[in-house]
């Protein structure tokens, strides 16, 4: 089967497109026949080696959105269901194996293109949005990257919510008019949203702030943060760590919540099943969204990581696998 793989971490040309063995499914496993998978910020970081050491050689992707292709007897799947799943070993691969506890059935309405959109991006959101946030109608939220997958999908499912007010940030204003239509209220860039924050809470700072940027980002977002409020903290894509004082923290009464994907998928798995069912659902339902950025050939995946890295996109990037 044809699959990317890379034996060492650095820059786009350590990913080789290229034929290997078919995988084989263990216990509890099912094997995809992959249509779609999505390009993250994650396999960026993962390919130059940001994210722990790793195994060579290398596949890279978070998610996949195909069919069934073999089960083990009395699985709770058969050949030819459509589903989306997070695969164990990576997703640039026409054919990919993962755990029956990560694999979701998705309905015939619902094509692989859009499907592939939202796995790893949604079901983080909604993660997020209700369980770690847990955001309630009379809130102002500030979500940082607004125009990112993650952003695009925090700002609708807070408006599905009713929160009282959105703001957003962006490294570009040019993304300012698609995060408006999204449903962010405000939208400002990281060099002001402080001022911005403060000026339209008269001082009192937002409920909930959903930070995936980290550095400085995380320092300046608790200077505009409520007493009592919640900073969500769930990723690093500045390279940088984020700092505070406990004595700060715990003066203002505020909360610092982590919360990794990653670490649910590996560590209690059973507790994402429900999410996806209610995802699936609003997608089904056309209530939320992701705009395709660009879809690219698995061959030409070097190209998919350079424009995720340029930033200069909106909504979600897909690769194409197979046809089906």
């Amino acid at each position: 089967m044809k699959a990317v793989i890379q034996h060492e971490f650095g820059n786009v040309d350590v990913l080789l497109y290229t034929d290997i063995d078919r995988p084989a499914i263990g216990e509890n496993e099912v094997l995809i026949k992959a249509a779609y998978t999505s390009v993250n910020y994650a396999d960026i970081k993962k390919r130059i080696g940001n994210k722990g050491k790793g195994q060579f050689p290398l596949i890279l992707g978070l998610d996949v959105a195909g069919t069934v292709e073999e089960t083990n007897e009395n699985s709770s799947f058969k050949k030819g269901d459509r589903v989306i799943a997070f695969p164990k070993n990576g997703s640039y691969a026409e054919y990919v194996v993962a755990s029956e506890q990560l694999v979701y059935k998705i309905p015939d309405s619902l094509t692989f293109e859009r499907a592939a959109t939202f796995p790893t991006v949604s079901i983080l959101s909604y993660m997020l949005i209700h369980e770690i946030g847990q955001i309630k109608p009379t809130d102002v939220i500030v979500i940082h990257s607004g125009a990112g997958g993650v952003g695009s999908m925090l700002v609708q499912l807070a408006k599905l919510a009713r929160v009282k007010q959105i703001i957003t940030t962006v490294g570009n204003l040019e993304k300012a008019q698609y995060v408006k239509d999204l449903g962010a209220d405000v939208v400002c860039t990281y060099d002001t949203f402080v001022e911005e924050v403060l000026k339209l809470t008269n001082n009192e700072g937002a409920d909930v702030i959903f930070d995936s940027v980290a550095g400085d980002v995380t320092s300046k977002s608790l200077q505009c943060l409520a007493l009592y409020g919640t900073l969500v903290q769930f990723g690093n894509s500045s390279g940088r760590a984020g700092t505070f004082k406990t004595s700060d923290v715990h003066s203002s009464c505020q909360n610092v919540k982590g919360f990794s994907l990653g670490t649910t998928r590996k560590h209690d798995p059973n507790r994402l099943a429900p999410v996806a069912e209610k995802v699936i659902e609003l997608f089904t339902e056309n209530k939320i969204m992701l705009p395709v950025a660009a879809i690219f050939d698995l061959s030409n995946i070097a190209q998919a990581h350079q424009l995720i890295q340029s930033r200069s996109y909106e909504g979600k990037v897909l690769v194409k696998i197979s046809e089906m």
